[in-house]
């Protein structure tokens, strides 16, 4: 049976359908308030003279169909579809970064981190925070405050002190015994989690009632600490009542298309303001029909995510316009809106965000070089790092078969390559091929040096290899009681970014990202430094000549 005789026996009934290859993959998913209408009119003429229906009844060779009670039940299946399957004949949200939240771990003494990623791991998660770097500042304030820690150091065993971070009162000092108790430890947590919930009154008659206390009992210098605390939290009271004074929340689309070329631009506006921006390109739409294009991309967005605006502007008005907003409102509690402006304000903000998304456009697909200050603020953001980094030190490994083993340190400073500051190193203590050893040992010399000329750490380590590697500098590190320091590894073939603590979420840039080619750079120009050396070294050897063990500059 042909697929057309078999879209003539599905059943004129709402639903979703997959077309599947001859491996039983799927390469089409498709939703339909009747399905043997939707799906049979893919082999009308109109239909199949399009390249990409054409293309997709070429490879198909099954249809799979599931029914549902109505259209907005069919949107929603469609959705989680998409995003399970992943068919390459789908719009596919494919940088789907999302906003970041503030996660508070479900650990003996919970830590907070900033992540973009929800996972059930049994964490608290708050968020979504506009514009991105509002979490930073809250994470901030969090330690300076509550003096609730990030640090990736085990809290499993005692350690014998505690780090800086403890010394400038910016955390509890959980990894000592008797720094601080249990008790006080969850006590600081649940005031985060009034602060975080937005609850300052609360908190503050909390705080008011324990400094009271704490007078009363004679304990003068916790009673000030409180009386500080206080004093902060009314501040930022006082501040969210500002920021609350009218506006609305609205997200505008914009979009310019050189097919198979898409760039979209979207703007975040929040209490009347615009606040953040983001954009978002593909390299595949050959056929680039906009309604379709941006039903699916605003379906991907914002099914089953926890922040939805009131009001959603786009371009153009698309099929599924009201059963998504039927869907959007009953997930926000509150009426979502789907507009196409035609005149006035809103059409003009759209209309900017056209604007930009030209010029989004035109520096990804046109290679124009972005300034670094540009690039730097987009690594930070990226790696969630706490500032945009001036200066990388990146490291490398080479050697053939465990022979000649040697390291590489290279630099990155202020935008270009520091070669004055580059470093070579002869490994030791490593017999045979153990890169993760090697790791551990270059690490370990390159920054007890750092510590004892009293020089300043990178804003980030960079290591060529994967997770172990990474893993294997981190102990190097905590080993010099070197904590909180951004570690990042790049891992050669995937070109995948293992950030040190987020390696369940590395980050995939696309191959046209100037973040990426900045990485690509400062970690190639290690490996052909230590591919050079380990060359030399291993030439000299073949001659029988015997290689001069030069005392590397850590």
């Amino acid at each position: 049976m042909d697929l057309r005789e078999k879209a003539a026996q599905l059943p004129a009934a709402p639903g979703v359908y997959l077309y599947k290859d001859e491996h039983g993959k799927v390469l089409y998913v498709g939703k339909a308030v009747n399905l043997r209408a939707r799906v049979r009119s893919y082999f009308t003429e109109d239909k199949l003279a399009d390249a990409k229906t054409g293309s997709l009844l070429a490879e198909a060779r099954s249809i799979d169909y599931i029914l549902v009670d109505n259209e907005r039940e069919a949107l929603a299946l469609e959705n989680n579809l998409i995003k399970e399957y992943q068919p390459r004949f789908n719009v596919l949200l494919r940088d789907d970064k999302t906003f970041p939240y503030i996660r508070l771990t479900a650990e003996p003494f919970p830590r907070v981190y900033v992540t973009r990623r929800l996972v059930k791991d049994g964490s608290t998660y708050f968020g979504p925070f506009l514009p991105a770097s509002l979490a930073w500042k809250l994470l901030n304030l969090i330690h300076r405050l509550f003096r609730v820690p990030s640090c990736k150091v085990d809290l499993t065993r005692n350690h014998p002190q505690p780090c800086l971070q403890y010394h400038i009162q910016r955390c509890l000092g959980p990894c000592v015994r008797g720094l601080t108790t249990p008790e006080a430890y969850a006590q600081a947590v649940g005031d985060m989690k009034l602060f975080l919930h937005g609850r300052l009154k609360d908190l503050t008659a909390e705080l008011t009632q324990r400094m009271q206390q704490a007078s009363d009992e004679l304990r003068f210098e916790e009673a000030a600490a409180l009386r500080d605390l206080i004093g902060a939290v009314e501040q930022m009271e006082d501040r969210q009542k500002m920021d609350t004074a009218g506006g609305e929340d609205a997200d505008v689309f914009g979009y310019y298309a050189e097919p198979p070329l898409v760039a979209v631009n979207v703007f975040h506006i929040r209490r009347g303001r615009v606040i953040d921006r983001r954009d978002y390109y593909w390299e595949d739409q050959t056929e680039f029909h906009p309604p379709d294009f941006l039903a699916s991309l605003l379906k991907q967005l914002y099914l089953g995510q926890p922040h939805i605006p009131a009001l959603i502007h786009v371009p153009v008005d698309f099929e599924d316009r009201e059963p998504l907003q039927q869907i959007l409102s009953e997930q926000r509690g509150r009426k979502v809106e789907i507009h196409s402006p035609q005149r006035g304000a809103k059409k003009a903000l759209l209309d900017l965000a056209q604007t930009n998304a030209k010029h989004c456009f035109d520096q990804r697909f046109r290679v124009l070089k972005p300034a670094t200050k540009a690039v730097q603020e987009a690594l930070q953001d990226l790696l969630s790092l706490p500032e945009a980094p001036r200066r990388i030190e990146c490291f490398d490994i080479s050697h053939t078969q465990g022979q000649e083993t040697v390291a590489s340190l290279v630099v990155w400073e202020d935008g270009r390559m520091k070669k004055s500051d580059y470093r070579k190193f002869i490994l030791r203590e490593v017999a045979g091929v153990d890169d993760f050893a090697s790791m551990r040992e270059v690490v370990t010399r390159r920054y007890s040096r750092v510590q004892r000329e009293g020089l300043r750490m990178p804003d980030l380590v960079l290591i060529d290899g994967g997770v172990g590697h990474l893993h294997a500098a981190a102990e190097a590190l905590e080993g010099l009681g070197v904590i909180n320091q951004p570690v990042a590894a790049i891992a050669k073939r995937e070109e995948l970014i293992y950030v040190l603590g987020q390696e369940q979420e590395p980050v995939r840039l696309d191959r046209f990202s100037p973040v990426l080619h900045l990485i690509q750079t400062v970690r190639d120009e290690a490996h052909r430094f230590a591919l050079t050396f380990h060359r030399q070294r291993r030439s000299k050897s073949s001659l029988g000549q015997k290689p001069r063990a030069r005392k590397s500059k850590a």
